[in-house]
């Protein structure tokens, strides 16, 4: 899971902000909320390469937290309100996704 909370006053920030945006849809992330995105790896040796892509295009300024977390974790979680959104109700457990 990625968190992200990054500042988007000046032209810059904005600009940084869609070039991180922009590369973690391209590594297959799929936002469940607001600067919340979600992607499943098929084991752990993925993670750091992953993790690596993402320092590339952090922005200095502003809050970005990886959380990684077990897909039997992840689909544990409860809904106090809303549900699940229409990307996670397609992808489901499915890892690869025919479009």
């Amino acid at each position: 899971m990625c968190f992200f909370d990054l500042p988007m006053v000046s032209k810059t920030e904005l600009r940084h902000y869609r070039i991180f945006r922009k590369r973690l849809i391209e590594l297959g992330f799929i936002m469940i909320q607001e600067s919340v995105y979600v992607r499943t790896l098929p084991n752990r040796s993925q993670l750091s390469k992953y993790e690596e892509q993402l320092k590339r295009v952090t922005p200095e300024n502003g809050l970005v937290e990886l959380m990684y977390v077990s897909e039997k974790q992840f689909e544990e979680r409860r809904f106090l309100t809303g549900e699940k959104s229409p990307q996670e109700v397609v992808i489901g457990n499915n890892k690869m996704v025919i479009i």
